[in-house]
C-alpha cells in the first residue's frame, strides 16, 4: 500500500474518540464523540463523569454527538499517514534505523494536534457556550460572580446555528477562535502524549510471538494513553475553557497569559488543577473504548486478522 491510506480517515469516522482536545475543565464541558459504535460507546462511558460536578450527568450529549465524526475522522487519518510517510521516507534513506520511530511517532502527534486545533477550536468554543447556559456554573468554575448567570435569564443562544451565527456577528470570524492559543498549548503536547504511549504501550504488551496487539493490549494501552494525555492536559484545559467562556456574561481576559497570571491571583496554583482526577480517571475507559472501535474498524476494513497499530 501506498503512504497515504484512506482506510485510516474511516476507521477514525467509525470508531474513534477525541484525546485530550475536548475533556473540559471538568466544569460540566461534555466530550464530543462520534455517533457510531465506538465513538458512542466512548462518550456514554466518559459523559456522566465529565458532569459530575454539575447537574445533569447526560446534558449537551446531542451537539457532541452530531460534530464529531469529522474531526475523528481528520485527527486518526493525519496522524496515521503522516506516520507512515515518515517511516517509509526513513526506510529510504541509507544506513536508516529504527531510532528515528520515536520522532516519526512525535512529529506526527504533533501535526494532528495543530489539525485538531483548526478543526475543533470552533466546536469546543461552540459546546462551551451552550454548556454554559444549559447548566449553572459555580463561581469557582469560571471565575464569574455568583449572580453573573442564573437560571431565570432567557437563553443567550437558541442553539448551535445560533450560536454561530452571534458570535460571528458579534465578534468576528476570529471569534470562532477564541481560545486557540490555549488550545495549540494543550493539544499539540495532549496529543504527543496520546499517541506516543498507546504505541509504546501497545509494543511493549504484545509477546513478540503475536502478528498484532491483542483485544486486552489495545484496552490497556488505550486506557494508559488517555489516563496520562487528559491529566497533563488539565491546566491548559482550565485557561482554554475559560477564554473560550469569556465574553457571553463577562470580559475579562486579554489572552492566554493574562487568564493564567487572573487565575493563580485569584485562586492560586491550585485552579490549574481543578478536575484533573476526573480528566484522568474518565480518560481510561473513553480512551479505551476509542482505540478499541478505532483498531477494530480499522481491522473490519482492511479485513485484515490481526489488529494494526496506527
Amino acid at each position: 500500500m501506498g503512504s497515504f491510506q484512506l482506510e485510516d480517515f474511516a476507521a477514525g469516522w467509525i470508531g474513534g474518540e477525541l484525546g485530550p482536545g475536548w475533556e473540559g475543565e471538568g466544569e460540566g464541558a461534555p466530550p464530543p464523540s462520534t455517533p457510531h459504535p465506538g465513538g458512542a460507546a466512548s462518550v456514554i462511558v466518559g459523559h456522566p463523569l465529565d458532569t459530575v460536578k454539575v447537574f445533569g450527568f447526560f446534558k449537551g450529549m446531542s451537539f457532541p454527538l452530531a460534530s464529531i465524526a469529522v474531526y475523528n475522522s481528520a485527527v486518526f487519518g493525519v496522524f496515521s499517514n503522516t506516520q507512515r510517510f515518515l517511516s517509509q521516507h526513513h526506510c529510504r534513506e541509507p544506513g536508516a534505523s529504527p531510532s528515528g520511530t520515536l520522532s516519526d511517532l512525535l512529529l506526527a502527534s504533533m501535526v494532528a494536534g495543530v489539525v485538531s486545533v483548526g478543526l475543533g477550536t470552533p466546536v469546543d468554543l461552540i459546546k462551551i457556550r451552550l454548556q454554559m447556559q444549559t447548566q449553572p456554573f459555580q463561581e469557582a468554575n469560571l471565575g464569574l460572580r455568583p449572580g453573573a448567570m442564573t437560571l431565570g435569564k432567557p437563553p443567550v443562544y437558541q442553539g448551535p446555528v445560533d450560536c454561530i451565527a452571534t458570535i460571528v456577528r458579534t465578534e468576528g470570524l476570529a471569534g470562532m477562535y477564541r481560545g486557540v492559543g490555549a488550545m495549540l498549548l494543550r493539544d499539540v503536547p495532549g496529543y504527543c502524549l496520546y499517541f506516543i504511549p498507546y504505541v509504546f504501550l501497545n509494543d511493549w504488551i504484545t509477546p513478540e510471538a503475536c502478528t498484532g496487539p491483542s483485544l486486552c493490549a489495545v484496552w490497556l494501552a488505550g486506557g494508559m494513553a488517555g489516563a496520562i494525555s487528559w491529566g497533563t492536559a488539565t491546566p491548559m484545559d482550565v485557561v482554554k475553557s475559560r477564554l473560550q467562556a469569556d465574553g457571553v456574561y463577562l470580559n475579562k481576559y486579554k489572552g492566554v497569559l493574562d487568564c493564567i497570571s487572573q487565575s493563580y491571583q485569584k485562586e492560586g496554583l491550585k485552579v490549574f488543577f481543578r478536575g484533573i482526577a476526573v480528566n484522568t480517571v474518565r480518560g481510561f475507559p473513553m480512551s479505551a473504548a476509542m482505540f478499541l472501535g478505532y483498531e477494530f474498524s480499522l481491522q473490519a476494513i482492511r479485513g485484515d486478522h490481526a489488529v494494526t497499530s496506527p
